[in-house]
């Protein structure tokens, strides 16, 4: 029987920085997510275009999430860094520095 305490996930202790926009790499970071590893989505402050997207102009909420956007991001920490500013790209160099994963 699968163990529900993180510490005994097999992706437990691996930290991600997820840069990625769309279905792919949301996906991907989704599967690392769920087998335990500590996932942060970077986003713009615009926000991830899939945020906006759905299956119909029914299916975002009122806060403008898709549900396929609330699909994909489960299980993870986000956060918003503007790199057009030196301050955001300090930021996440920063993350990167204490990341063992990048995905862009």
């Amino acid at each position: 029987m699968p163990s529900d305490r993180p510490e005994d996930q097999p992706l437990a202790g691996i930290r991600v920085v997820d840069l990625t926009t769309g279905v792919s790499g949301g996906y991907a970071s989704k599967l690392l997510a769920d087998a335990g590893a500590d996932v942060l989505k970077v986003e713009t402050p615009e926000g991830d275009p899939l945020r906006r997207r759905g299956f119909s102009k029914d299916s975002v909420d009122a806060a403008g999430d898709g549900l396929l956007f609330r699909y994909l991001h489960t299980s993870k920490r986000s956060c918003v860094l503007d790199l057009e500013a030196e301050e955001g790209r300090c930021t996440l160099r920063n993350l990167y520095a204490h990341c063992d994963l990048i995905l862009e």
